[in-house]
């Protein structure tokens, strides 16, 4: 009897544990939520990694990328805002990339404790 009471299951530990039982489910719909969002937004945005080509006085950027197996090079231009745009926008897929990171190890973790 005293394991249980340490535990937290009496009259009341039942209310209880189904109270962190909702809380871990609704925690894991939220990462859900998040992870369908961030996985959109990965869609719009470029991937791959600016390169820099010097040719006499002047600098052409390149945006290089992999689909499959084959790399690919798109041609930017040369020190402009699309750089710069671009190079913000490759930024900010990181940050989603890491968020996604994360987002899934607090799933798996939501997942073991609800399956008790």
């Amino acid at each position: 009897m005293t394991f249980f009471r340490c535990v937290g299951y009496n009259n009341y530990g039942v209310r209880k544990m189904s109270l962190l039982v909702r809380t871990v489910q609704k925690e894991k719909e939220r990462i859900e939520y998040m992870l369908n969002k961030y996985l959109q937004q990965l869609k719009e945005l470029p991937k791959g990694s600016i390169t820099a080509k010097n040719v006499g006085t002047n600098t052409y950027y390149y945006l290089k990328y992999r689909e499959g197996k084959k790399v690919f090079t798109d041609y930017l231009g040369k020190d402009s805002e699309r750089v710069q745009n671009i190079r913000t926008e490759l930024e900010k897929r990181h940050h989603i990339e890491t968020m996604i990171t994360h987002l899934r190890t607090e799933q798996a973790l939501a997942s073991k404790v609800l399956e008790g």
